[in-house]
């Protein structure tokens, strides 16, 4: 730990030194546009597989209508030729648009069966995953199925990203990342049927985190250190705009090829600026590259006109730093089989073995869930609350502008814990207002989502730096990327949350979610505040005390942890 805070601290300095200027805006311009374009696909669902109304086509030999058994056979007429029956307006819980009744002609029996083809409705969308492939009825779960694997990408992404930023450095992560999402993106767009569609979305997920995660972190490694809060929030208010366009890209294009084209082509104007991007020069220093570092380090100074100290005591301080962190790789390749193995056991654990810590871990784990499920639900539902999706999801994306701008000051004045669970509680007050609301006040039923949505998105941005500071710097990365894995399955879960139970049962989504971020709230009660605290570097800092459960019979290196 000491050897991480010579680095932070000799490091940072120098990022003070440079300042903010053209080269860090840069960085910034650049990767938010990224996130922007990779906004299109995480939220591709709500236009590119919606729900969309359909009806049985059934053959002329059919019952139609549909009703109960009358006790006069005599009563119940043949369908005329190629005939469609369902409810006006069939969604996959209304059995109807499912099954026909038969009579045979010889014994008079009627039986029920299963439809095979449907007609959809295309007032709305001209073509869809959904309508394409006839992803409804026994099929429907690939619809959700469509939404989640993108999500289980990103899950599988996150668990090798972080090794792969590490070893091979964060620009070249980012540079596979982006090319192969882009080429992806593109491609599947043009496939021939849902298999192939959903392996590709599959890997779409896997490059999300390997380009925009590793981009935060290059972010914020040439940030200087009084501009992390902000920058770090501000980054992602082009998450924000990208939803709002793919609301305007939707309403223009409503055939599912052609509109994923669409917004697929513009990712391909991020790669060249990979060629003018730098690679991380922290990361350079840690692995030893310390000309490469200099060389960054120095054109750093140039664009934004600053001053760094002698390219000798540059040099000496990478030098030190290289040297400080091969002794610490050195004595950790030394270490015997069996003392690595209890280590290993005692690492898996570590998050658990003590009073504070746990409770930081399972409040983060309650409420990343929690924030991924509600979010990546309500933007994804614009065609339960209201009839125009594309009007939704421009709305939704115009309330993340204040989460994004106006939590800045407020965490700042505030905290971190006050707004939190007050954005939860908000969250879940309107969305269990919005139940309870006729179905025929569109306006006020969209007016209590978007406030829900407006606490929901404040959580998103205020819960990553509140998890950042929980966590002691010993086992920080270790604990928000199992928080993220976490979210990740709340986003898995939140798809078939609404195509299994909201279908049948409209008013279960909004009161899950409400009910959802209200044990969320509560669960960040027992959390402390961390506005003007120093960051715990240790978990022996955290809680305050030598804890029993850090004594030297159950650590395999309790001077490492200290």
């Amino acid at each position: 730990m000491q050897i991480r805070s010579i680095m932070d601290n000799n490091f940072d300095s120098i990022l003070t030194q440079l300042g903010t200027g053209k080269w860090n805006l840069f960085y910034y311009f650049a990767l938010s546009y990224w996130y922007a374009c990779v906004s299109y696909h995480t939220l591709g669902g709500a236009f590119l597989a919606p729900d969309v109304g359909h009806t049985c086509h059934v053959p002329e030999s059919a019952i139609i209508p549909k009703v109960s058994l009358p006790s006069d056979l005599g009563a119940i007429h043949a369908g005329s030729p190629n005939a469609s029956y369902s409810n006006s307006n069939a969604e996959d819980g209304d059995e109807s648009s499912c099954t026909y009744l038969i009579q045979n002609i010889t014994t008079g029996n009627i039986t029920e069966e299963q439809c095979t083809s449907w007609d959809f409705d295309n007032t709305t969308f001209v073509s869809t995953v959904t309508s394409e492939f006839e992803l409804v009825c026994d099929w429907k779960f690939l619809r959700a199925t469509y939404q989640s694997i993108y999500m289980f990408g990103i899950l599988v992404g996150a668990g090798l990203n972080g090794y792969m930023a590490d070893k091979y450095g964060r620009k070249r992560m980012i540079t596979i990342g982006a090319t192969c999402y882009s080429f992806i993106a593109v491609i599947s767009a043009w496939l021939p049927n849902i298999s192939t569609i959903i392996v590709a979305r599959f890997l779409l997920g896997t490059m999300h985190p390997t380009s925009l995660q590793t981009g935060y972190i290059l972010g914020m490694e040439v940030t200087q250190p009084n501009m992390r809060s902000a920058i770090g929030m501000l980054q992602f208010l082009s998450w924000a705009i990208g939803t709002l366009l793919w609301g305007g890209w939707a309403y223009l294009i409503r055939e599912w090829r052609w509109l994923q084209t669409a917004v697929s082509l513009p990712c391909f104007l991020f790669l060249p600026t990979l060629l003018i991007m730098d690679e991380s020069p922290r990361w350079l220093i840690v692995i030893g590259r310390h000309k490469e570092a200099l060389k960054v380090l120095q054109k750093a100074a140039r664009w934004n006109k600053a001053e760094l100290p002698e390219e000798r005591m540059l040099l000496n301080m990478m030098k030190e730093i290289h040297e400080q962190m091969r002794s610490e790789s050195t004595q950790e390749a030394e270490t015997s089989m069996k003392m690595k193995l209890k280590r290993w056991l005692y690492e898996a654990t570590i998050l658990f073995r003590t009073p504070k810590l746990r409770i930081i871990t399972l409040a983060m784990y309650v409420d990343y869930f929690v924030v991924a499920m509600v979010y990546f639900g309500l933007n994804l539902s614009g065609g339960s609350f209201t009839f125009d999706p594309f009007l939704f999801m421009v709305i939704s994306g115009i309330v993340e502008i204040p989460s994004n701008t106006v939590t800045i000051p407020i965490v700042s004045y505030f905290g971190r814990k006050k707004p939190l669970i007050i954005s939860y509680f908000i969250t879940g007050v309107s969305m269990l207002t919005q139940a309870v609301i006729p179905e025929e006040h569109v306006w006020l039923v969209i007016t209590m989502v978007m406030i829900g949505k407006l606490g929901i998105s404040t959580v998103f941005q205020i819960l990553f730096l509140y998890a950042s500071e929980l966590f002691p710097t010993e086992v920080r990365t270790r604990g928000m990327g199992t928080a993220m894995m976490s979210s990740r399955a709340g986003a898995m879960v939140s798809p078939f949350l609404m195509s299994f139970i909201g279908a049948v049962y409209p008013w279960t989504t909004p009161v899950v979610f409400g009910l959802a971020s209200i044990i969320a709230g509560i669960a960040a009660l027992p959390l402390h505040e961390t506005l003007d605290d120093s960051l715990p570097d240790t978990i022996l800092h955290l809680e305050g005390f030598d804890n029993p459960a850090l004594d030297t019979e159950d650590t395999p290196d309790k001077q490492e942890i200290r």
